[in-house]
C-alpha cells in the first residue's frame, strides 16, 4: 500500500506544479525577467472571453510578457470576481487588466492599487473610476443603437419589443440597455419598448424570461438580447414558446448564434473584435508599464452583421469560433 501511497503523492504533486504553472505571471511561479499582467476578466463560459483570451496571449508574446487571465465561472458571481481580483493584486503584477463585474464592489481595490502605483487597465466594461489609465472596449451604446435600428426597419418601425440584457452593474450591460432604448425613442416613436429585463448573461434564465415575456405579451413582436448568453437564450425562449415571426437580435458571435442567423431563427447581431480587445489590453498594460501615455478610450471597433453579409471576409475574421 505504502508505494501506492506514494505514487498518488507525486502525480498530487505534480498537477499542482502544472496548476502553478498555468496561470503565470512574476508573482506566481512565472518568467521574473519578464513583466507581469494580471487579467481579470467577467467569466469563461462563452466564446467571446475565450476569443479575448486568444488575443491576449497572442500579444502578450509579441510583447515578450507574461499573463495571467483569469475570471469567475458566471457573469453574476461578483464576490467571486472580487476574490480574484484581490488574488491578483496579491502577485504583484506590473499591470491589471480588468472588466469589472461591478464597478462599485471593485473600487476599494482600484484604490489600493493606485496607491501601489500599478496601473490598471479596463476593457469590455468601463470603471465607473478615474483610477483605470484606459479602457478598451466597443462603443457599446453606439452597437446597441445598430441593433435597435435593424430591429425597427424589420418590424416596418411599429410593434412592441422586449429586451433581455445580461447586466445593470457593468458598463458593457448599461451602455447596450441604454443605446437600443435611446435609438429606439429617439428615431422609431412607432416600437413600445417593454421594461426591460435582466438575465444575468446565463441562457437558461435568459430563455426562461423570453417565455415568461411572450406568455404575458402575446403581441410582441420583436426581443434584443444584449450579450451572447442573453442572445441565445432569447433564440431558445422563442422556440420553446413555439412563436413564429418573432424578430431576434443580438450581440456576439459564438457558434450558437452563427448557427442562429444562418438557419433564419436570429435576423442578426452585434460581433465585437474580442481578439482586438485581448490584444489592446496587453499592449496598453505594456506601455502604462513603460511610463507612456495612453488614450482615455481604446475603441476596437464592432460590426453588424446577418445572413447577407456574414461570409464577408471582415465579418469572419471577428467570429468568436
Amino acid at each position: 500500500m505504502q508505494p501506492r501511497r506514494n505514487a498518488a503523492l507525486v502525480v498530487a504533486a505534480g498537477m499542482a506544479l502544472a496548476l502553478s504553472a498555468c496561470s503565470g505571471g512574476s508573482g506566481d511561479g512565472g518568467d521574473q525577467d519578464k513583466p507581469y499582467v494580471a487579467i481579470v476578466s467577467k467569466g469563461f463560459q462563452q466564446q467571446f472571453w475565450q476569443a479575448v483570451k486568444k488575443g491576449a496571449e497572442k500579444e502578450a508574446e509579441r510583447q515578450g510578457v507574461t499573463i495571467s487571465f483569469d475570471g469567475p465561472a458566471t457573469e453574476t458571481e461578483v464576490e467571486s470576481q472580487v476574490t480574484i481580483l484581490s488574488n491578483a493584486f496579491g502577485k504583484k503584477p506590473d499591470a491589471v487588466g480588468l472588466a469589472a463585474l461591478d464597478s462599485r464592489a471593485v473600487e476599494p481595490l482600484l484604490k489600493d492599487a493606485q496607491d501601489d502605483k500599478t496601473p490598471v487597465i479596463a476593457f469590455d466594461s468601463g470603471v465607473d473610476s478615474d483610477i483605470p489609465l484606459t479602457t478598451a472596449a466597443t462603443d457599446n451604446k453606439a452597437a446597441a443603437a445598430e441593433a435597435a435600428k435593424h430591429m425597427a426597419k424589420a418590424l416596418g418601425g411599429k410593434g412592441k419589443v422586449a429586451m433581455v440584457v445580461h447586466s445593470q452593474t457593468s458598463g458593457s450591460g448599461i451602455d447596450r440597455r441604454d443605446g437600443f432604448t435611446e435609438w429606439m425613442k429617439k428615431n422609431a416613436p412607432g416600437i413600445k419598448l417593454l421594461p426591460v429585463q435582466y438575465g444575468g448573461g446565463d441562457q437558461t434564465k435568459s430563455a426562461d424570461i423570453t417565455k415568461a415575456i411572450l406568455a404575458a405579451n402575446p403581441d410582441v413582436k420583436g426581443v434584443y438580447g444584449s450579450n451572447e448568453g442573453s442572445a441565445m437564450g432569447v433564440v431558445q425562449g422563442v422556440k420553446e414558446s413555439g412563436r413564429d415571426g418573432i424578430k431576434t437580435v443580438g450581440f456576439d458571435s459564438g457558434q450558437g448564434q452563427i448557427n442562429a442567423i444562418n438557419d433564419g431563427t436570429m435576423l442578426g447581431a452585434i460581433t465585437q473584435k474580442p481578439g482586438a480587445i485581448g490584444e489592446q489590453v496587453v499592449a496598453a498594460a505594456v506601455k502604462a508599464i513603460k511610463g507612456e501615455k495612453l488614450p482615455k478610450v481604446i475603441d476596437t471597433g464592432y460590426y453588424w452583421y446577418d445572413r447577407r453579409n456574414i461570409d464577408d471576409p471582415k465579418i469572419q475574421s471577428v467570429l468568436y469560433r
